[in-house]
């Protein structure tokens, strides 16, 4: 009897989403899409939050602006008092773009092909908007619910997450939560996120080549595969003759999928290597390292100097993706590999004359955040003695690997929602390269809603998502609210 109530409820729910929820799909989502609510643009986060309430009004909801966090919350109709509260959670902030490197406005809210264009379609707006209509599916259908549920929507996920942190100083957060902002089935486990950054002056120690380095940088956001890298020499000696340069140059062969462009003009010559950007955690292979292409191309052409080495350091470091070229050769069936991302070079903000490279680390159980920091000092140590560099190490290791039990309640019962709606048999939990708000808030687990047959899009270069993968999304997502919302409350252990 049970059973046939379920299914029911799941038919009611999702009937009343596909004749009207279903409509404000790609508008609602088109819009959020031309807020650029990156961490450099306070206005846009300000107008969101202003969409994001108005929204929430006009489908029937609750909603509380808290600061960092918005509320939005559909009420529990049983008799239990105080009800439990199911929380749903994402975030409305985007990582930078270089809108140049776009084929289209990352911030104008298209739709082509398929897809819904623009970034944040698929971190995190997609998901966004896809919980706003499961819920009002769920309210309007008149299905009781056992449980409050509550949306948390964040604002600086992508850069100083600090948005939780102050959340929940003040208040109480869900008795247990999906985060919707990684890869479905269900994610056991997220690797560590750690950095190392290598800090040096540019200047050169001799003066073994008639040309010197003015500029140096590479790649927007540390979670980021860079897809550009440029530098910029001047010549210093005598008339500037760069067409020995540039014939090397033009005979280097760049790392597939890169490629290199010079433009000589007077004593200057900027050289930029080009590759494609991904998500560092989530689809690292599918990103073509720039930089890494860069630092190849320039092995033995810059006189020695601080550029030179952050070069060499990156080259070394970028020698594959999971760790080898800094001596870290971790593997573990569960978990797989480290993955690691030669990610920027930026001038140092508290001294000009000095720029910082920055390589992110997704790291796996056993090893330690200290343990990799002591590590990576004595390898940046061994780097400096061999190349007669200066370069000074710090970095980023307190986030630790969060890990969830796979056989406990939760995780088998979002298994069988999720294998229920997809048609999947037996799926497996998964491991994720991504941090998300699930290492902030207590009990909660990332829960898709991304699926697991194509690359990740977020943070790439033109990022889209199909609109095919946000019904089945929202399909996923129902099934599930009304398998916890409806029915008692889950008694479980997150924990291994």
């Amino acid at each position: 009897m049970i059973t046939f109530l379920f299914v029911t409820a799941v038919q009611l729910v999702q009937h009343r989403y596909d004749r009207v929820e279903s409509k404000n799909l790609i508008p609602l989502l088109t819009q959020v899409l031309r807020f650029p609510t990156t961490n450099a643009d306070p206005e846009a986060h300000k107008r969101q939050r202003s969409w994001l309430m108005s929204t929430a009004h006009d489908l029937g909801f609750a909603f509380r602006d808290t600061g960092k966090v918005v509320e939005v919350e559909l009420p529990a109709t049983g008799q239990l008092k105080p009800p439990p509260t199911l929380g749903l959670v994402v975030h409305g902030d985007v990582q930078p773009v270089d809108a140049d490197a776009w084929s289209f406005p990352p911030f104008s809210g298209q739709v082509a092909d398929g897809f819904v264009l623009g970034r944040g379609a698929a971190d995190d707006k997609g998901p966004l908007v896809q919980a706003l209509l499961a819920m009002a599916a769920l309210k309007n259908s008149g299905v009781k619910r056992t449980h409050t549920i509550r949306l948390l929507v964040g604002s600086d996920e992508e850069s100083g997450s600090t948005d939780m942190t102050e959340y929940l100083a003040k208040h109480a957060p869900p008795d247990y939560s999906l985060v919707l902002d990684s890869s479905f089935p269900v994610v056991v486990g997220e690797k560590a996120w750690n950095s190392l950054s290598v800090t040096t002056p540019l200047a050169e120690r001799d003066a073994s080549k008639p040309y010197a380095v003015t500029k140096l940088t590479a790649g927007l956001s540390t979670s980021i595969v860079p897809d550009n890298a440029e530098l910029v020499l001047r010549w210093t000696s005598g008339a500037p003759d760069w067409s020995p340069l540039i014939d090397e140059l033009a005979a280097f062969h760049m790392p597939v999928g890169t490629r290199l462009v010079t433009k000589a003009d007077g004593d200057v010559i900027r050289i930029v290597a080009y590759g494609h950007s991904s998500h560092a955690g989530m689809n690292l292979e599918g990103g073509r390292n720039a930089l890494v292409g860069l630092a190849g191309a320039m092995e033995g052409k810059l006189p020695a100097g601080g550029a030179d080495d952050l070069l060499a350091f990156a080259r070394i470091a970028g020698a594959d993706l999971y760790g080898a070229g800094l001596d870290i050769s971790d593997s573990d069936p569960l978990w797989g590999r480290y993955a690691i991302n030669v990610a920027t070079i930026k001038p140092d903000p508290d001294d000009p004359k000095k720029s910082t490279l920055t390589i992110n680390i997704r790291r796996i159980p056993p090893r330690t955040g200290p343990q990799l920091e002591q590590h990576l000092k004595e390898f940046v140590a061994h780097f400096n003695s061999q190349h007669g560099a200066a370069l000074v190490p710090s970095g980023f290791y307190e986030d630790e690997p969060l890990s969830f039990n796979p056989k406990g309640k939760l995780v088998r019962r979002l298994l069988r929602d999720y294998a229920a709606a997809t048609g999947e048999k037996n799926p497996k939990p998964a491991i994720s390269g991504g941090g998300t708000y699930a290492k902030r808030l207590p009990n909660s687990i990332a829960f898709g809603m991304w699926f697991p047959d194509k690359p990740y899009p977020g943070h790439d270069v033109d990022e889209k998502n199909p609109i095919a993968d946000l019904e089945r999304g929202e399909r996923v997502l129902i099934r599930t609210l009304v398998d916890i919302a409806t029915r008692p409350r889950i008694v479980d252990s997150f924990k291994p």
